[in-house]
């Protein structure tokens, strides 16, 4: 099963470790924040799209910056029977 998470990306699910909300995860002295700059300085950022990031999606070896809010996303997965799966 695929989550399209904006623009035109796709990932497999079975690849994706965790959707977090962008906002909600990146407040002053988070350290979602310092996470998010290492993976830029090691280029292990995506960017979705050039709109402005409501969300990104972590996997084994990248980060996607999605304009796509998490609640919509885990609504994707949940609506695929994703965790039934699991």
């Amino acid at each position: 099963m695929f989550l399209h998470i904006g623009g035109e990306y796709t990932l497999s699910k079975k690849y994706i470790i965790g959707i977090f909300d962008f906002d909600a995860t990146t407040q002053a002295d988070s350290i979602t924040i310092e996470f998010l700059q290492s993976s830029e300085k090691k280029q292990m950022i995506e960017y979705v799209s050039p709109d402005i990031p409501r969300s990104f999606i972590l996997t084994d070896d990248r980060v996607y910056l999605s304009p796509v809010s998490a609640s919509t996303l885990r609504q994707r997965m949940i609506s695929n029977d994703y965790y039934k799966e699991v």
